[in-house]
């Protein structure tokens, strides 16, 4: 489903990325481990679009996207792709529901489908009852599930994930990666994930370490 060949990237006299390739298969969870500093996250902002290589290709289903530009990759982007970060960046004045609903809004989707798709993945992820909340009033656990939410809005071929579970403690940490098992198995759901926890690569099905600007498969 998703392809990379020889991505390079170099920041000044820095080699971050030396001539990466990389695939990902649908329904799958990939885990990408390695000591800080050493460009993973890099990686996954290229994988997902959002930063460009030096040099190198790109390929989703076929197609070469390492040459979409303005809004043709802005819309690729919010269709295909889903994001969840660290620290959750949910927008403090929205209520969960609203925050899950902001890819909908950009994409322009029907209204009341995509509020039939949020309530769905409300109850997915066992947050219905805390819709009307603001992030303010959720837990760092319930944050980080509207957050996992919102990334599967529009339903997105690949989810891309850094340090997911980094802010959350370990009880959440172990809820978050179950979530993502129970979504990999009922939606088909793909996700690259940065970790540097032990127990979220440990359940992945595929696991890269990232060092020296190099990604090596490690089963």
């Amino acid at each position: 489903m998703l392809s990379a060949k020889n991505i390079q990237k170099h920041y000044g006299e820095l080699k971050v990325l030396d001539g990466i390739d990389f695939q990902l298969d649908a329904a799958k969870i990939c885990a990408i481990v390695g000591p800080s500093g050493a460009g993973k996250s890099t990686l996954l902002h290229i994988l997902g679009t959002l930063d460009q290589a030096d040099f190198g290709e790109l390929y989703f289903n076929g197609e070469d996207i390492s040459q979409l530009k303005g809004s043709k990759l802005s819309s690729f982007r919010n269709n295909a792709i889903g994001f969840i970060f660290q620290f959750h960046n949910l927008l403090p004045e929205f209520t969960a529901e609203e925050n899950i609903l902001i890819p909908a809004y950009i994409s322009k989707k029907e209204e009341k489908e995509s509020m039939q798709r949020a309530q769905e993945l409300m109850k997915i992820l066992g947050i219905e009852a805390r819709a009307q909340h603001k992030p303010g009033q959720l837990s760092g656990g319930e944050q980080q599930r509207v957050a996992v939410a919102r990334a599967l809005m529009n339903n997105p071929s690949i989810v891309f994930a850094d340090e997911p579970s980094g802010n959350l403690d370990s009880k959440n940490a172990e809820e978050l990666h179950s979530l993502f098992l129970k979504l990999r198995d009922e939606l088909g759901q793909a996700f690259v994930i940065v970790t540097h926890n032990k127990e979220l690569a440990a359940i992945s099905d595929e696991r890269h370490e990232m060092k020296d600007g190099k990604l090596a498969r490690l089963d």
